[in-house]
């Protein structure tokens, strides 16, 4: 975001905490879109993701006193869809797999672990929507504790440290969980394309 949006956003929020409607419309313009999607990649369900759209414009609305402008709007928005995101998995949960709370490394862990390149290029066999469609189908595949961290860093490109703040993890967790998801992504699209070679992600 540059300086110029980074100011108006603040100005929509000033105004919105002062009554006015419009502003805040204007925020949610400029954001349900990315909310969406962020809470689709967490919950993988259309109707659940709406939800959590709604819920979390209502509240980041009612909380707005609360919003110190310590870090921009935009992720103190994401903070609450993520929390609202994980409420929605945890009322649905049939296991272990969808919780953000299993244990997990992170950061005391050496990673060694082989990763797989392809033969060719991918370019060649697939177009570029078609390699984007295959890794939005990848992400979608890792667990929650790794899709969510993946999605803020490398989708919604958030800094680690911003990253960090809204899921309330240690800056070496979130290192440690988006290197985990990385591999993992890797080691999948492997198998998707049985190549050796070249990196996908060049391409993407």
């Amino acid at each position: 975001m540059s300086p110029v949006d980074a100011v108006d956003e603040l100005t929509l929020v000033e105004q919105a905490r002062e009554g006015d409607g419009g502003s805040f419309e204007t925020l949610i313009r400029r954001y349900q879109n990315r909310i969406f999607r962020l809470a689709k990649r967490i919950t993988q369900n259309d109707e659940d993701a709406e939800d959590v759209l709604q819920e979390s414009f209502l509240k980041a609305y009612d909380h707005l006193d609360s919003f110190q402008g310590n870090s921009k709007f935009y992720t103190w928005l994401v903070r609450i869809t993520v929390n609202e995101a994980l409420m929605k998995l945890r009322k649905r949960r049939t296991g272990k797999e969808v919780s953000l709370d299993e244990g997990l490394d992170t950061g005391e862990e050496v990673v060694t672990r082989e990763i797989a390149v392809w033969d060719g290029d991918p370019e060649q066999t697939y177009s570029q929507e078609e390699l984007r469609g295959i890794l939005d189908r990848t992400i979608d595949t890792l667990k929650p504790a790794f899709r969510t961290v993946f999605m803020l860093r490398d989708v919604e490109d958030l800094s680690t440290e911003e990253t960090a703040e809204v899921l309330g993890l240690s800056i070496p967790a979130v290192k440690s969980r988006l290197l985990r998801a990385r591999l993992q992504l890797r080691e999948k699209l492997t198998r998707q394309f049985k190549r050796k070679g070249e990196d996908v992600f060049a391409y993407l």
